[in-house]
This record gives structure tokens, sequence and C-alpha cells, in this order.
């Protein structure tokens, strides 16, 4: 279970003092830190192959596998995991060794609860995240992804971020970054399929003035912007292949030259990319470089589908609670009922997190006690949308007449919310369907049924599209770029 009150991974605390090492989990459960235990270095190995741990507190003089001995497999094996050291003075010239080793620090016995409690707060790994959702990782296939990124982070390996729209491939990077040697350097994210192609390649590489029609000054590029740091380059697989080509040439000689310029650009970056694509299957049409593939995919890294990891739901869930509450004017977030819970956790999430984070939001405009119910989530039944379109009942009466013009209202709010966004992003499909925050198969499906109501003859239209909404709209989706 994640600590709260540090927002800290748990402490593994080796020691095979019975007696010593209950005492020492008792200060550091006393000082809010959640904590694991083992009675000696295989144990503590063992552990560490089960559980996400952000410190290991380790005595010296244990058997068979000392301290010493621990620190040495865990490096190897964990090598992103802190490590203090508890040793008596008589032995503290290998214990600065360690430190020489790679190890975070030591403590001499004995030593003050306080002493304890600052030095774990100074160095366990506290995975925070700024972005939409946090790092949330209760169910074990996303802690298994974890502790491959823990291993991985760091390193300078390219990591190659594999899964759905939606599922956290950017949360996953940054977790990478924080967790890095560069931790405290620029994080740059890119996207590669939200800039036109005529574009891209400045936004990457930067341009000298004059390079072409509108440089009025020099541009330093995405890569120079993340010396020192970490580049994330979202959804590569979108890249043209004319600069896939400049691109392997960047990362494999770790330098530039902008557009328009000849002066070389030294790089000191960290490269991750993302994709939603598979990149072998990609190059096997034509559409990806093989050798940029192998130049990316040196370290893959898979983030399971939301469906896939239904041990994190309810936790997402309550985060966003918590998160939109204030901006729903409500003085604290409410609860889940059961009934909510076995409705989130039996749907199927096509669009992954992002669709969670619009339910949610959805739910604290429609609720109004204290617990979230089914029906003010809203969710479709299997043979509907992904997402819930909304109809007008038969109108029987004064009554029903009411009800059918709310509903067009809304109806008629959504389809110029979904084709003025469409515009926004120049017709490409899969940016419109991530900035709604439902799949492109919904959006398919929307667009489908706009284009049937337009041609439609007249009369044939229910009453909720009776409103026709400006040319320039309609002939804008007609238009929208079908890459996938």
């Amino acid at each position: 279970m994640r600590n709260l009150a540090h927002n800290a991974l748990p402490v593994l605390v080796v020691e095979d003092d019975a007696d010593l090492r209950e005492a020492i989990v008792d200060t550091l459960n006393l000082a809010g830190f959640s904590t694991l235990e083992a009675r000696d270095g295989q144990s503590a190995l063992a552990c560490l192959k089960q559980e996400l741990v952000g410190l290991v507190l380790s005595d010296a003089q244990m058997q068979p596998m000392d301290g010493y001995q621990l620190f040495a497999e865990i490096r190897q094996r964990y090598p992103g995991i802190p490590f203090i050291l508890m040793t008596a003075y008589g032995v503290i010239e290998r214990a600065i060794e360690l430190l020489r080793n790679g190890a975070s620090h030591y403590l001499l016995k004995p030593f003050e609860p306080d002493v304890l409690t600052a030095e774990v707060e100074k160095h366990i790994l506290k995975p925070r995240c700024n972005d939409s959702h946090e790092l949330i990782a209760h169910d074990p296939s996303m802690q298994d992804v974890l502790r491959l990124a823990s291993r991985v982070a760091v390193t300078d390996a390219t990591v190659l971020l594999n899964g759905e729209s939606g599922v956290g491939k950017e949360v996953v990077a940054r977790f990478l970054h924080r967790h890095s040697m560069r931790a405290d350097a620029p994080f740059v994210a890119v996207n590669c399929a939200a800039i036109p192609e005529n574009l891209l390649e400045s936004t990457l590489f930067g341009h000298e003035k004059g390079a072409f029609t509108g440089a009025s000054s020099a541009f330093a590029g995405k890569f120079e912007q993340a010396q020192g740091g970490t580049l994330l380059l979202d959804e590569v697989s979108e890249m043209p292949l004319t600069l896939q080509a400049k691109l392997l040439r960047v990362l494999q000689e770790r330098e530039l030259e902008r557009v328009g310029g000849s002066r070389t650009v030294k790089l000191d970056v960290r490269v991750i990319c993302t994709t939603n694509r598979n990149l072998a299957e990609e190059v096997k049409k034509g559409a990806f470089r093989e050798d940029l593939f192998f130049r990316v995919n040196v370290f893959p890294l898979a983030i399971p589908a939301l469906r896939q990891r239904k041990g994190d739901i309810v936790p997402l869930a309550r985060h966003f609670l918590e998160k939109y509450a204030p901006t729903h004017k409500r003085q604290s977030a409410p609860g889940l009922s059961p009934a909510a819970i076995e409705d989130l956790t039996a749907y199927r999430w096509d669009g992954n997190i992002r669709e969670l984070e619009n339910v949610i939001q959805r739910a604290l405009i429609l609720s109004s006690g204290d617990s979230i119910l089914p029906q003010d989530l809203m969710l479709p039944s299997d043979s509907q949308p992904a997402e819930p379109v909304i109809t007008p009942p038969p109108r029987q009466d004064h009554a029903a007449h009411a009800a059918a013009d709310d509903d067009a209202s809304m109806y008629v709010l959504e389809k110029r919310h979904i084709l003025d966004t469409l515009a926004a992003v120049n017709g490409v499909r899969k940016l419109a369907a991530e900035k709604l925050g439902i799949s492109e198969r919904t959006l398919r499906y929307k667009l489908q049924r706009y284009r049937e109501e337009e041609t439609a003859p007249a009369g044939a239209q229910e009453q909720h599209t009776a409103e026709v909404l400006p040319t320039h709209q309609m002939s804008g989706e007609q238009h929208v770029c079908t890459r996938h």
C-alpha cells in the first residue's frame, strides 16, 4: 500500500535482529512511512521480486549474505533503488567504500530516531506526478511495469513505451525522468502527430534566421531545449519517413545541425519514445525505418490498457473525484457507491484513463449526494458506442416535448463541440479523439451519423437535429485525415 503521509514507496528494512528490526519498523511507521521487513539478504532479494520499494535500509553484519553483498546484488538487479547501510563504528571504512560505489548513505549504530527518519525522507523514492493523473499502480500488472521502469530509469538507455491511446505513456515517461540522474534537468515533450510535417523538422532540430519564409529569428529546437535532460518523442510512429532518416542520424551521432545552418550542436539528451502502434508491423509495411526501429527499441516497455489493470480503476476514479471536486464547487469529494464500483470495474474502457477521467467529471456534475451512483456515471451498455449518445424519447405530451428539447440542445452542443475540435486540429481524427477523450471508433460513429443527417431528405431527421450547423463546419469534417 502506498504511503500517503510522505507519498513514498515502502522502506524495506533488512535486519537479522528481530527486536531491532521491530524497533526500526515502529519508528518509521510512526513517522508516516510504510515498511516491509526481511530477516536477511536472501529474504530481501525475494521481497524485491514481489514488491516495488522506495529504499532499502540494511544492516551490515548478517549471515549468510551480509549488507555489502546485498548492496552489490541490488545495484546489479535494481540500480534505481536507494540503499542505506546501518553499520558499527569499527567498520566505517567499508561503509565509505560502499558510498563510493553508489550507496545513498550509511548510519552509525546506535542512531537517534529523528536521524533515521531524516535520512530516509532525504533518499526515498517519491513517485509524484503533475500530469493529468498520478502514477497510480495498485494493480500487479502496473507494478511490474514500474519495477522495470525503476531499473531502466537510472540508465541513459532509449526507452520505447507502447500502449493504447490514453493509458498514461507520458506519465510513465515523466516517472523515468524523475528517477534518472537527469531529474533536475529539463523534460521536453513533443507530439509528432500533432505538428504539421513541414514544421516538424524545425520543431525538433531548430532553425537559423532566414532558413525559410517566416524564420525571422533563430530557434533552438526540442532537442536543444532538452539538453542535459530528457526528450519525449510522443507517437514517434507518426513521423514521416523523410524525417525518420534525420532522426536516426541525430540519435546515432548525438549531434545535429539546425535547418538552414552549418554549425554542429553536440547533444546530451536521453530520448524516450511512445507509440500506440506495433512498430515491428509498421516496419514490415514500410511505414517505419527498420534501422530507426532498432535504435529506439533498446528497452521496450508495454503499458497495459485500463481493462487489463482493473485494480487501478477504482483508485484512479477516487483520485479524479478528489482532483475535480473543488472545480465543481464541492466541499469534499463524494464517495463511490458499491453499485458504481461494480459498474466501473465491469466496463471495458476503450478510451482508457482519459475516458475514465471524463466519466468522473460527468458524474460530479450529475450527482447530488455524498455518493456517486451508477446513473451518475452514464456508462453505455455493451451494445452502444463507447461514449453515451443522448437521444430524445418519443414525443407524447407536453412534458415529453420539454425533455426532447433539453436533449436536443445537449445533442447540438455536443455536435458543435466535436466539429469545432476537429476543425481546430485540421481534421486529424486521431488528435480530435484524444482532445475529446473518446476513442477513434466513437468519433467515426458520430461523424458518420452527422453525415447521414446532413444528406437525409427534408423531414426525415428527428427534432434534435433540426438546427443546421454552419456549412463550413460540416465541410471541414468531410476532409478528415484518415491516417491511423
